[in-house]
């Protein structure tokens, strides 16, 4: 299931692309019930809504479903778009839950690759060669790639929700902590046990 963007585009200074839009004047927009605000919270927004949604829900397609439940839920609830956060991060929050319940009712499959597990906040557990890949190098890196999609697959629900957080968003332990309403300690705590495991996964 794809999602799709309603309307149409309205002529005038719409047409220059959706970088002319501040993130103030959108929500107003989406507040009017213009459709082509709506148009444009989705382009900006689909890409990075999708990569979350799928570090959660382990599956694509369930991924697609629930980013654009996300979207009729935002446009239906933007009156309640306070700017006490920014409009990525009310968007987050919403679809962090989303998967969560999503999550609960569903059996998923989950895909990872090895960049993804890199952080500026934290050691590297993976280190990529400068190196040009040969057949033997890429056979090992496949290898290593599959043991850390199981890995990460085996990893319980809330230490890969923050693990995710940490490695997509990049996001801080601060800013973990205030998106799932948990402690910073108990996001310490999750992500030290998620890093844990997979590493004694691959051996290192």
């Amino acid at each position: 299931m794809k999602i799709k963007t309603p309307g149409t585009n309205i002529p005038g200074r719409e047409t220059l692309g959706r970088n002319t839009i501040d993130e103030q004047e959108l929500v107003q927009r989406l507040k009017k019930g213009q459709q082509w605000a709506v148009n444009v919270l989705v382009d900006r927004y689909q890409n990075r809504l999708l990569k979350l949604a799928y570090g959660i829900t382990m599956d694509m397609e369930d991924s697609q479903d629930v980013v654009q439940d996300v979207f009729v839920k935002a446009v239906k609830h933007i009156h309640g778009f306070r700017y006490k956060s920014s409009l990525w991060g009310w968007l987050r929050k919403i679809t962090i839950n989303a998967c969560l319940n999503w999550k609960r009712k569903l059996k998923r499959r989950f895909k990872w690759h090895h960049q993804s597990l890199e952080s500026e906040n934290d050691p590297l557990l993976y280190k990529r060669t400068e190196t040009i890949l040969n057949p033997e190098s890429i056979l090992r890196e496949k290898e290593l790639n599959e043991k850390l999609m199981q890995a990460v697959k085996k990893l319980p629900e809330g230490n890969r929700v923050v693990f995710v957080l940490n490695t997509f968003e990049d996001l801080s332990y601060k800013e973990i902590a205030q998106t799932l309403n948990i402690r910073k300690g108990t996001v310490n705590s999750r992500l030290y046990h998620a890093r844990k495991q997979i590493m004694a996964a691959l051996n290192m």
